[in-house]
């Protein structure tokens, strides 16, 4: 019974995984997100777009006067959290 549990849970994880994966910024957005970027004293990094229900943006590993963050910003391109890798 545990393994049968254990076989449907990892089946239902790996399907939600690909349902959720990032897609890529458009042009339009990527101007965007440069421009809080900039303002924020960072440049660079991968941009991507989440696809959860609340469609936030991602940045990866952009580089900022005081090292490398992870930032993310809402739909409307307010910062939500800037950690540092």
């Amino acid at each position: 019974m545990k393994k049968l549990f254990l076989t449907a849970f990892a089946a239902a994880l790996a399907s939600s995984t690909f349902a959720l994966a990032d897609t890529p910024v458009t042009p339009a957005e990527a101007e965007k997100v440069k421009a809080v970027l900039e303002g924020l004293g960072c440049t660079g990094g991968k941009m991507e777009k989440e696809t959860e229900a609340s469609s936030y943006f991602e940045v990866d590993d952009a580089k900022c006067r005081d090292g490398q963050y992870d930032i993310k910003l809402d739909k409307d391109f307010k910062l939500i959290a800037m950690i540092r890798d």
